[in-house]
């Protein structure tokens, strides 16, 4: 099926009667493309529940208050979407790559990463990005017909923002352009710049509300301070939060209106008029402009400095450490301690001499909060 808005995007958009396919045969939906099937698989996979508890920056049970990966993912979702429709972009799939960013991710958010990364050196590493493909590829467990989601080649090419040619040459067709240097299609480039647009001005937003940072520390910022004297002009007698959440809304816009209006100028200016233009372009089209490229760095060094490098954000990165070292190592030593379910299912891997990459699998589809159940069980 094709449904009618798809004849009205750009040229250089993705449509569902395009995809290359998906890795299983399936006879297409009756009422549905391609892409919105996609979207809907991951949003019913039991890995997108789970981002409900997994850390965002700060740890889920400090406070209800705080984004979680689920909440960071939907309002990346909203405004790549709002942001593909603006630019006549396949909408469905810049929502199911959205959707699907940060399936990958570990429970402690980065400092989870980075250490079973370091758990997993001798073993093929560990990057959040690739492990989202894996759990659509083969993890989730759901249909009678193959592991995995079964999702469009587009979606799940859309999930690979960075991958060394090593891991790539394993990864085959789906990796392909990494090693033939090519770029991936805009509503993969347009995904990314979102998710960085959401978690740049959010963390802001909880970064304050915890008292990590203050107005007065953003105000030394001009992409901050511009947008709030605007606000302050308009409402003078505005105060507390409402000051924050109000400049935090022009900071947004001002990104996504730049966002849109650079991309638009950067295919007029490179002639782009297909999906091949695009792929064989040898930078991103989806970009900022040099100004506004040049206040989100400013921010995002900001962020860096003073909200994740923050005492009590690092007091968290060591304890998240601790717990999925000592996991780990406990695991390797005895695999029988992983839960049983999860242990006969995987037999035939472990068997076969893939202990390590089991293991790393059932660290990372943990909640924040099931972690450390496990590591006071255990210890």
């Amino acid at each position: 099926m094709s449904n009618d808005f798809e004849q009205n995007l750009a040229p250089y958009a993705l449509k569902s009667s395009q995809t290359l396919g998906r890795l299983f045969h399936e006879e297409p939906a009756r009422l549905r493309t391609e892409f919105q099937r996609d979207r809907e698989r991951i949003i019913h996979s039991t890995a997108f529940r789970r981002l409900e508890y997994k850390t965002q920056v700060f740890v889920n049970h400090e406070g209800d208050m705080y984004r979680t990966r689920l909440t960071h993912t939907i309002e990346v979702a909203q405004i790549a979407r709002a942001s593909a429709r603006a630019l006549k972009l396949n909408e469905d799939l810049t929502e199911a790559i959205s959707l699907a960013h940060d399936l990958g991710h570990t429970p402690f958010g980065h400092a989870g990463q980075d250490v079973l990364n370091l758990c997993m050196k001798d073993f093929g590493g560990f990057e959040h990005n690739i492990q989202s493909l894996r759990i659509i590829d083969k993890l989730e467990n759901r249909y009678a017909s193959f592991s995995g989601l079964n999702l469009c080649f587009e979606t799940r090419e859309g999930l690979l923002k960075k991958c060394s040619i090593a891991r790539a040459k394993k990864l085959g067709a789906v990796a392909e352009r990494f090693i033939n240097k090519k770029q991936s299609s805009l509503e993969a480039q347009l995904t990314n710049v979102c998710d960085e647009i959401a978690y740049n001005n959010h963390d802001i937003q909880d970064g304050i509300r915890a008292k990590k940072i203050s107005i007065e520390q953003l105000e030394n910022l001009s992409i901050f301070s511009d947008q709030m004297k605007i606000i302050l002009k308009k409402y003078p007698k505005l105060s507390g939060s409402k000051i924050v959440n109000e400049t935090v809304r022009l900071i947004i816009n001002l990104l996504v209106t730049d966002l849109i209006n650079n991309t638009k100028k950067n295919i007029k200016n490179e002639s782009i008029s297909c999906v091949s233009d695009v792929k064989n372009f040898n930078a991103l089209i989806v970009s900022f402009s040099d100004d506004i490229k040049k206040l989100s760095m400013e921010l995002k060094r900001f962020l860096y400095a003073n909200l994740y490098q923050h005492p009590d954000v690092v007091k968290m990165t060591n304890q998240a450490d601790l717990i999925i070292k000592n996991l780990f190592a406990a695991y390797t030593s005895d695999i029988k301690l992983l839960s049983n379910d999860f242990y006969q299912y995987n037999l035939d891997k472990i068997n076969s001499g893939f202990k390590e990459r089991v293991i790393c699998d059932y660290i990372a589809g943990m909640t924040d909060r099931f972690a450390q159940q496990e590591y006071k069980k255990l210890f």
